[in-house]
C-alpha cells in the first residue's frame, strides 16, 4: 500500500472518505477504540487551546432546523465541518444530523482531506463526552443513565464503558422503540443494559447521567429532585438557541463546565442563566489552570454543545489513519494547470478530449 502524501504542494487529488469507507475505518479499528483514540486527540488539542482561532459556529436557522459551519485553525491546519440539525427529519425518514468536513493547509490553502462526518460526529461527540468525564465524573463510576436513545446513544455507552469502566447503562426514551433499538445494539457489548419505563427510574442509583434528546425547544428532561449529590451530568442535547434539557435549579447547584463560553451562552443549558453566571472552560481544567471535580458530593455538569476544535481533532485523527489504512479514494477536486496563470488554457486543451 502506498503511503499518501498529506502535505501536497500542487497535487489536485484530495483524499476523500465516503460513508462506506468511514464504516470500514470504524470497524477496522473498532468503535470503542476509535472513540478513545479521538478523545486523546481532543485532549491534546485542548492542551494547546490558545493556539486555535475560535468563533461560535456560523448558524443559519429556519423553522425546520439549522445549518451550521464550524471553522477553526491552529495556524498550520484549517478545518471546518458543515452540519445540520433538523429534529423533524426522523419522522420524514431522514437523519436528524448529517455532516461533512474538510482539512486544509494554511500556508497554501489546499485541502488535504474531504470526509463524511455524520458517523464521525457521533464518534467525536462521544469522545468529547468521555474526555470531559475523565476530569469531572466521580471516581470509578459503574452506572450511567442514558436519557434519549437515538443515534448517539450506543456511541456514548461504548465510550464510557471503554474509557471509564461503566458496567451498567440504564436506558430511557419517550419512544420505547428507540430504547429497544439501543438495547439490541448493545446486547453483545458486555454492558448490563436496563430498559427503564420512566426517566426517574433510569436515573436512580447512577453515577453519571447523559441527556441526549432531539426536541428543538426548552424542555425539562431532568428536574431538580432527579439529581442527587455527587452525580456528573453529561448534557449534550441542548445545542441550539431555545433548546435545553435541564431544569434551571439543577444548574444553580452544579459546577458547570463548557467548551467555549461565547457559544455555550447562546446554545447551551446556560442560556437559562444570567450572562455573568460562573462557568469554567474545559481546557482550563485539562491544563491545570482550574479544578474539575474536587469533592465526592459535588454535582458537575458538562454543558456540551459541540465545538469546532473537537471536530478539528477528529478530522486530524482520521487523516492520520490514512497513512496505514487504504479506506479512501482520491478526488480530482482542484484545478491544477501547468501554468497557474493559464486556467483558461487548461480548459481549452481539455476540449480536445471530448
Amino acid at each position: 500500500m502506498t503511503k499518501i502524501d498529506l502535505t501536497p504542494s500542487k497535487l489536485a487529488m484530495v483524499p476523500f472518505i465516503s460513508v462506506d469507507n468511514m464504516m470500514k475505518i470504524v470497524n477496522t479499528i473498532g468503535p470503542a477504540q476509535m472513540i478513545a483514540d479521538i478523545a486523546s486527540y481532543i485532549e491534546d488539542d485542548f492542551k494547546r487551546w490558545e493556539l486555535f482561532d475560535k468563533t461560535p459556529r456560523v448558524a443559519s436557522h429556519s423553522r425546520e432546523g439549522v445549518i451550521e459551519l464550524m471553522p477553526t485553525s491552529d495556524g498550520e491546519t484549517y478545518g471546518f465541518k458543515y452540519v445540520n440539525g433538523h429534529p423533524a427529519n426522523m419522522a420524514r425518514g431522514f437523519q436528524t444530523v448529517t455532516a461533512f468536513g474538510v482539512l486544509a493547509r494554511v500556508d497554501n490553502g489546499y485541502p488535504v482531506l474531504f470526509t463524511e462526518m455524520t458517523i464521525l460526529t457521533a464518534l467525536r461527540t462521544a469522545a468529547a463526552s468521555v474526555m470531559a468525564a475523565k476530569y469531572l465524573a466521580p471516581k470509578n463510576p459503574k452506572t450511567m443513565a442514558m436519557i434519549g436513545n437515538g443515534a448517539q446513544c450506543e456511541f456514548q455507552a461504548l465510550a464510557f464503558q471503554e474509557t471509564l469502566g461503566i458496567e451498567t447503562v440504564r436506558l430511557y426514551d419517550i419512544d420505547p422503540a428507540a430504547t429497544e433499538k439501543a438495547a439490541n445494539n448493545l446486547a453483545t457489548s458486555g454492558l448490563n443494559v436496563v430498559k427503564c419505563p420512566t426517566p426517574e427510574d433510569a436515573v436512580s442509583a447512577v453515577d453519571i447521567i447523559t441527556t441526549c434528546t432531539a426536541d428543538k425547544q426548552f424542555a425539562t428532561i431532568l428536574t431538580d429532585n432527579m439529581v442527587g449529590s455527587g452525580i456528573h451530568i453529561n448534557a449534550i442535547g441542548g445545542d441550539c438557541p431555545g433548546k435545553t434539557e435541564l431544569h434551571r435549579d439543577i444548574l444553580m447547584r452544579s459546577d458547570i463546565f463548557v467548551e467555549y463560553t461565547p457559544q455555550t451562552r447562546i446554545e447551551g443549558e446556560i442560556q437559562q442563566l444570567e450572562p455573568d453566571h460562573k462557568v469554567t472552560e474545559l481546557w482550563e481544567v485539562i491544563t491545570g489552570k482550574s479544578k474539575g471535580r474536587s469533592s465526592s458530593d459535588q454535582v458537575t455538569l458538562f454543558d456540551s454543545v459541540g465545538f469546532a476544535v473537537e471536530d478539528f481533532s477528529a478530522l486530524r485523527y482520521v487523516r492520520d489513519q490514512l497513512n496505514h489504512l487504504d479506506h479512501y479514494v482520491d478526488l480530482d477536486l482542484l484545478a491544477d494547470p501547468d501554468d497557474p496563470r493559464d486556467l483558461f488554457g487548461m480548459v481549452r486543451r481539455a476540449a480536445q478530449d471530448i
